[in-house]
């Protein structure tokens, strides 16, 4: 069985949003020092993806929020962040990514 995660693609003021969270992490709470973050199916889930869809929604976003070892652990490894951005939240890791992109007026 393939690695599975869940997605959830937002367009916010003209960009694609993109949240991911390793599937095996809905559910879950995590806490530490005082920050309380639920990684709920209402939030993440809009659907389940698989590889390559995975590859082609991390290429194609404009802002992306990545939960999970797996998912942060994708994103590195094509280059479009470094490690030194991964923030850990009770050893969970999180990355937030935004793509800096010139637009040409309309």
């Amino acid at each position: 069985m393939s690695e599975q995660y869940a997605a959830r693609i937002t367009r916010y003021q003209g960009s694609i949003m993109l949240d991911i969270c390793d599937l095996d992490l809905i559910g879950s709470k995590l806490e530490q020092d005082g920050l309380v973050i639920n990684l709920t199916r209402e939030y993440y889930q809009q659907e389940v993806i698989e590889q390559p869809r995975v590859q082609d929604f991390l290429q194609k976003c404009d802002i992306a929020n990545l939960v999970g070892d797996r998912i942060v652990k994708q994103a590195i490894d094509m280059r479009l962040a470094k490690e030194v951005g991964i923030k850990r939240i009770a050893g969970v890791p999180f990355l937030m990514i935004y793509k800096f992109r010139h637009r040409q007026p309309s």
